[in-house]
């Protein structure tokens, strides 16, 4: 993991209980806090939330019956976002470190996971763009990342669950001491910018840093376990026929730190 950041396991028929005893050989799974909203994920409604097993998140865009999620739900919409190139809770002040996600159906078209190295990405900077984002701290929440798809319908509840929290622009893998961009949708501000500013320049390091020499784009067949580092990685998904069942689901481990605690 520390070497390649994404892992692929082919022919993992898991459930639910084993995908969860394989990630605690890694860490603590991540529980619920600042950046998250009390309820059913993504915003599912009653009749929309599928009983999974304790741990694991329904990144599938299927319903309790097994069926599509209307293409109207707040669900969908929520979830259209994940298309965007982000890092899994980079919206808590303790960002992911592992994501692990299984996949129980497949789309017959489309629908890859495509990955972007970020260690790879810092070190292909010139030396004068990476002394300006050296120091840089971006503001991070779900709100940037749903606005930048026009999902914009959120109460004051929700708004508040989901207020933004501070990540340096550059982190430090604990690990192995590689720098990496920590580029994510849900980044929407730079301290002491502006926000067009702030926006045009991180479009600008993600147009960058997602160059295709620097992303590996993963079409999944049914059983395939990928296992990806949230500290050095930028992921997202890709369009697949929203009529038929993508059955994926997620494991995530807890991170060890705020990344605005770092130094050097």
């Amino acid at each position: 993991m520390d070497r390649h950041a994404v892992l692929v396991y082919r022919d993992q028929t898991l459930s639910d209980e084993e995908q969860l005893a394989f990630t605690l050989h890694f860490g603590e799974i991540e529980k619920k806090g600042q950046g998250s909203f009390k309820g059913h994920i993504h915003f599912r409604r009653d009749e929309e939330a599928r009983p999974l097993g304790q741990g694991i998140g329904d990144f599938s865009n299927i319903d309790a019956a097994g069926q599509p999620l209307a293409a109207e739900s707040r669900a969908h919409l929520f979830k259209l976002a994940d298309r965007l190139w982000h890092s899994d809770s980079s919206f808590r002040a303790v960002p992911a470190k592992y994501s692990l996600l299984s996949c129980r159906a497949a789309p017959s078209w489309g629908g890859n996971t495509e990955f972007a190295d970020m260690r790879a990405a810092y070190d292909a900077l010139d030396a004068r763009s990476k002394a300006e984002v050296e120091d840089l701290v971006c503001l991070h929440s779900q709100i940037y990342s749903r606005e930048a798809v026009g999902f914009v319908d959120l109460d004051a509840g929700e708004r508040e669950a989901f207020r933004p929290v501070r990540q340096r622009l550059v982190r430090t893998h604990p690990i192995t001491g590689r720098k990496s961009l920590f580029l994510s949708a849900h980044a929407g501000r730079i301290e002491g910018w502006n926000i067009p500013e702030s926006r045009m320049f991180l479009r600008d390091l993600v147009e960058f840093a997602t160059a295709p020499r620097f992303v590996y784009s993963h079409p999944w067949q049914v059983g395939d376990l990928v296992v990806w580092d949230n500290r050095a990685t930028m992921h997202r998904g890709r369009r697949f026929d929203p009529a038929e069942p993508r059955d994926v689901r997620q494991t995530r481990l807890a991170g060890e730190a705020e990344t605005i605690a770092q130094t050097g």
